[in-house]
C-alpha cells in the first residue's frame, strides 16, 4: 500500500494584516530606491573583471612610454616620426604575434628573427636574381615562410622534440643558409631596384594616411582576435597550451594544433620579412639578427605566459609597440645601443614583476568589492510558532511524506509530471531523470543536458522546456532529445557589464498564446555564487520572455530582487513573480486591460519564496526554501555592517540567509495564507524549492535534497492535473 502523510485539517483562514501607508509604496518606487544606493565600488569591481583589465600594467606602461618620450624627446610625436614608427612596428608587431600564437598554444619560437631574415632575402632573389614577378614572388615568399615554421612544427609536434632545443637549432640553420646565400649574392642584394606599383606600395603606400604594412598589421590583429577567441581552433591552441594531456582526452588533435601554430608564425615572419624588403629594397645577412630576443621580450612584456594558455594577440601588439616606441625614443635622445638593451632588461624586470603583482592581487580586490551590499528592510517576522494563530504557524504535514528515489536524486530542484502520471526531476549532475511504475521504482536519465536543470513546464506539444543554470532556456522532446532555445537576450548597453547572456535561468511558465516567460534570477553571480546576490540584495535579476513563434528573447522586466519562481495566474493575463530575498510576491500583468502593470500580490512572508504552481482549485503553491531570521533581517538593514564582515573574516564564515528550512504555503487568488505544510527540523525536505499538484498528490522538491517527496492532499480537494502545460491546467484522463 502507498503511504500518505498524517494530514490534519487545515487552520481557519486568516487574512495577513493590513499595510500601512508607508508599505503601500509601488515596487518600482522600491527599486528607484535602490538604484539611488549603487555605490562606485560596484563600478570598479565590474571593471576589473573584464578580460581586458588583465593587460592592464603591460598598456600603462606602453602609455607612460609615449608621455615621457613626447616631452623628452624632440621630434617625438611628430608626424613623420609617427609614420616612420608606424612602418617598423608593424614588422616588428607581425613577429610578436606569431611568437604570442606559438606561446600560447605551449611552445617558443626562437628561430623567428632567423626566417625574418631569410624570408626577406628570399623576396629580394625572387624578384632581382630569378625575375619572377612581385606578385608571385610575394606570395611565394610567404609559403617559404610557412614551410620554415612546418618545419619547426614537424619536429616539436610529431618528433616531441622540445620547442627550446628544437628552434635554438633552427636559429642557428636558418641563419647559416641566409649566410651563403648573402656570400653568393650580395652583390645583387645589397641595393635592389625594383620598378613595380605593387612593390611600391608594400613599401611606402598609404591608406588613410597610414602605412599600408600598419593597416595590414591592424587587419592581422582583428582576424587573429577572433580566431583566437570566437572559433574553434583558437580554443584548441589555448586548449594545447594550458594542459597537452587534457586537451589530447577532451578529443584534441594536439600535433596539428601545434603544427598549425607554428606555420602561422612562419607565415608571419615571412609577411613582416616581405614589408621589410619593399621599404628598404634591400637584404644582408646582418637582417633580423639577435631580434628574436627583442620580440620574446615584447611579448612576455604585454603579458603571454611561457607556460601556454594564456595570452592575446592584443597583448602581443601592447608589448611590441613599447620595445619599438622605446627603442625609438631612446634613439632621438641620442643613446647608445648599450644603454638601450639596459634599458629594455629594466623595464621588463619592472613590467613583469607589476604585471605578476597585478595578477595576483586583481582577484582579491574583485573578491572584496564586488558584492556591494545594499539596504533592505522587512516587514514584522510573522510568529511561526505552533499555536500561535499565525497562518503560518508550524505543523508536521510533511513529516510522513512518501519518498521517491531516495538516495537516486541530488538536488532535484523542481518537479513536474506528465500526463501520464510520470515524475520529471533535474539533478545536480546536469540529467533529467525521469520515475515511473509501480511505486516509482523505475528510474531512467531522460535526459543529459548539463548545467543544472532548475524549472521546468511542459508546453502543448508535451515537450519540456527547461531552465538550466548556466546555460540558458533549453526544450526536451518527448523521445528525451534537446535542444536550446535561448542563451542570450537583449543587452543593456548604459551598463558596463554585458547582460546579454543568460546565466542563472531560474524557473518558467508558459502562457496561453505559447510565450515562454522565465526568471534570470541574477545577472552578476553564476550558479555556484548564487547565495552572494542575498548577501547583496541588489535588484540584479530580470523577467524575460521567449516567443517560440519568433524564436526571439526578450527582456521585459529590469532590476528585480532575485526573481525566483514564475507562475502563470489562472486568469491567463497576469504572472506571479516570487522574490526571494524580499520575501514578497508580485504580478505583472502581461496582456488584458491592465498591460504593463506590476504591483505587489503577498508581502512579508516568512522565509525566502522559490518556485509558485497553480493549485487545481483556483489557488497557488509557493515554497519557502528557507526561514527569515531576526539576527539576519537585522543584517539586511546593515549594508555597512555586511561589507565589513566580507573584507575582514574568511567567506565561509559570513551570516548568509538560512536555506536549510522550509515550507509549502498554498495561498488564494487574492493573497490570503490559506494553508501550510512543514516538515519542522527539515527532517526529511531540508530545503523546500518546488511542489507541484497532479491527481490528488503534492510532489516535492529541494535543491539540498536526496529525494521527491510526495504527500495525499486532504480528502474532499478535487483531483489535480498536471498544471505545468501550456500555461492552464489539462485534464488528466
Amino acid at each position: 500500500m502507498t503511504a500518505t502523510a498524517d494530514v490534519r485539517p487545515a487552520p481557519p483562514r486568516r487574512r495577513p494584516p493590513e499595510r500601512n501607508v508607508g508599505e503601500r509604496e509601488t515596487v518600482r518606487d522600491r527599486l528607484r530606491h535602490l538604484r539611488h544606493r549603487a555605490s562606485p565600488q560596484q563600478f570598479f569591481a565590474e571593471l576589473f573583471e573584464k578580460r581586458w583589465m588583465e593587460p592592464a600594467i603591460p598598456l600603462a606602461i606602453l602609455v607612460a612610454v609615449i608621455v615621457f618620450f613626447s616631452i623628452a624627446a624632440p621630434g617625438f610625436a611628430g608626424p613623420a616620426n609617427l609614420l616612420s614608427t608606424a612602418a617598423e612596428l608593424a614588422e616588428i608587431s607581425l613577429l610578436c604575434l606569431g611568437m604570442a600564437v606559438v606561446m600560447i598554444s605551449g611552445g617558443i619560437d626562437l628561430s623567428v628573427g632567423s626566417m625574418f631574415g631569410l624570408c626577406n632575402m628570399i623576396a629580394i632573389l625572387l624578384i632581382t636574381v630569378a625575375g619572377v614577378p612581385v606578385v608571385p614572388a610575394i606570395l611565394l615568399t610567404l609559403v617559404a615562410g610557412a614551410v620554415l615554421g612546418a618545419t619547426n612544427g614537424v619536429i616539436v609536434a610529431y618528433l616531441k622534440a622540445r620547442p627550446f632545443l628544437t628552434t635554438l637549432v633552427t636559429l642557428i640553420i636558418f641563419r647559416g643558409v641566409l649566410n651563403l646565400l648573402d656570400l653568393h649574392y650580395s652583390a645583387k642584394t645589397a641595393t635592389a631596384f625594383v620598378v613595380d606599383p605593387v612593390w611600391d606600395w608594400f613599401g611606402t603606400g598609404k591608406v588613410a594616411g597610414l602605412p599600408f604594412s600598419f593597416v595590414t598589421l591592424l587587419v592581422v590583429l582583428v582576424a587573429g582576435h577572433v580566431v583566437l577567441s570566437r572559433s574553434r581552433l583558437g580554443w584548441h591552441i589555448t586548449a594545447v597550451g594550458a594542459s597537452r594531456r587534457a586537451a589530447r582526452h577532451a578529443g584534441i588533435r594536439v600535433e596539428r594544433v601545434l603544427l598549425i601554430s607554428y606555420v602561422f608564425a612562419g607565415a608571419l615572419c615571412a609577411l613582416a620579412g616581405v614589408f621589410y624588403a619593399a621599404r628598404l629594397s634591400s637584404a644582408s645577412a646582418r637582417v633580423g639578427e639577435g631580434l628574436e630576443l627583442n620580440v620574446l621580450t615584447a611579448v612576455i612584456l604585454g603579458g603571454i605566459s611561457l607556460s601556454g594558455g594564456k595570452g592575446t594577440v592584443w597583448r602581443a601588439f601592447i608589448g611590441a609597440a613599447t620595445i619599438s616606441l622605446l627603442g625609438k625614443g631612446l634613439l632621438l635622445m641620442d643613446v647608445g645601443g648599450e644603454v638601450l638593451q639596459t634599458v629594455l632588461a629594466v623595464v621588463l624586470i619592472v613590467a613583469v614583476g607589476l604585471d605578476t603583482k597585478w595578477g595576483k592581487n586583481r582577484g582579491k580586490a574583485i573578491q572584496k568589492t564586488y558584492v556591494n551590499p545594499t539596504l533592505l528592510e522587512y516587514g514584522p517576522l510573522p510568529d511561526v510558532r505552533p499555536g500561535s494563530g499565525s497562518p503560518y504557524e508550524i505543523n508536521d504535514r510533511l513529516r510522513d511524506a512518501e519518498a521517491i528515489g531516495l538516495g537516486e536524486v541530488e538536488g532535484p530542484e523542481d518537479v513536474i509530471v506528465d500526463s501520464r502520471g510520470r515524475v520529471y526531476c533535474g539533478t545536480r549532475q546536469g540529467w533529467i531523470l525521469r520515475f515511473s511504475g509501480p511505486g516509482f521504482s523505475e528510474r531512467e536519465v531522460f535526459a543529459r543536458i548539463g548545467g543544472h536543470p532548475l524549472g521546468m513546464a511542459f508546453d502543448a506539444e508535451e515537450n519540456l522546456i527547461v531552465c538550466v543554470g548556466g546555460m540558458g532556456l533549453y526544450a526536451v522532446s518527448p523521445d528525451g532529445k534537446h535542444r536550446k532555445l535561448s542563451d542570450e537576450t537583449n543587452r543593456t548597453w548604459t551598463r558596463l557589464r554585458d547582460d546579454s547572456r543568460l546565466r542563472m535561468a531560474d524557473d518558467l511558465d508558459i502562457t496561453p498564446d505559447g510565450k515562454i516567460w522565465f526568471s534570470e534570477a541574477t545577472t552578476r553571480f553564476d550558479m555556484a555564487d548564487w547565495i552572494l546576490d542575498g548577501v547583496e540584495g541588489r535588484p540584479n535579476g530580470r523577467l524575460v520572455c521567449y516567443d517560440p513563434a519568433t524564436g526571439k528573447t526578450r527582456t521585459v522586466i529590469r532590476d528585480l530582487v532575485f526573481p525566483n519562481g514564475i507562475c502563470s495566474c489562472h486568469d491567463g493575463e497576469s504572472l506571479l513573480i516570487a522574490q526571494t530575498w524580499l520575501c514578497r510576491i508580485l504580478r505583472y500583468w502581461h496582456s488584458g486591460p491592465n498591460r504593463g502593470r506590476l504591483e505587489i500580490f503577498m508581502d512579508n512572508f516568512p522565509g525566502y519564496l522559490d518556485n509558485i504552481n497553480r493549485a487545481s482549485d483556483g489557488t497557488y503553491w509557493v515554497a519557502i526554501n528557507g526561514m527569515r531570521s531576526p539576527a539576519y533581517d537585522l543584517a539586511m538593514r546593515m549594508p555597512t555592517f555586511r561589507r565589513r564582515m566580507m573584507k575582514r573574516i574568511p567567506r565561509d564564515e559570513w551570516l548568509y540567509p538560512s536555506m536549510n528550512h522550509g515550507c509549502v504555503v498554498k495561498v488564494s487568488e487574492d493573497g490570503e495564507v490559506l494553508e501550510t505544510y512543514w516538515d519542522p527540523g527539515g527532517e526529511k525536505h531540508s530545503t523546500i524549492t518546488s511542489m507541484r499538484e497532479h491527481d490528488g498528490w503534492l510532489y516535492i522538491g529541494g535543491l539540498e535534497n536526496n529525494r521527491i517527496g510526495r504527500i495525499r492532499l486532504r480528502a474532499g480537494q478535487p483531483d489535480a492535473a498536471t498544471t505545468g502545460r501550456a500555461g492552464r491546467p489539462a485534464t488528466v484522463g
